[in-house]
């Protein structure tokens, strides 16, 4: 019902900038909150920002002051400036979509496939 396309993803060294692009399509009647979560190798994946139709944020700590979550409602894209990039950021990116979406309106909590992220020190 929602697809998600994510873009931005590479290889940067410690310091430098990349900025992740998610792109929602499909049947979709509302978007509550779209965000960016990461997973590196032996963790779990963790919510990194967030932010909501009305334009509220939410930060994990380890990425504040840094990180940039913007969202363009009217053509469903929501994207990450990350600045700042340290070793520990380096994980895969996935975008994700919370709202209802298809013809019965039905709650869909959705996932991009993911983006490599990857800060060299």
């Amino acid at each position: 019902q929602v697809q998600l396309v994510e873009s931005g993803g590479g290889l940067v060294q410690a310091g430098g900038s990349l900025r992740l692009s998610c792109a929602a399509s499909g049947i979709i009647f509302s978007i509550n909150t779209m965000g960016w979560y990461r997973q590196a190798p032996g963790n779990q994946r963790e919510l990194v920002a967030q932010i909501n139709t009305g334009g509220t944020t939410n930060y994990a700590d380890s990425v504040k002051g840094r990180f940039t979550i913007s969202r363009d409602n009217a053509r469903n894209v929501v994207y990450l400036q990350m600045n700042s990039l340290r070793p520990e950021d380096t994980a895969v990116y996935y975008c994700n979509l919370y709202g209802t979406a298809g013809w019965s309106r039905s709650r869909v909590n959705s996932w991009g496939q993911g983006t490599q992220v990857t800060v060299s020190s």
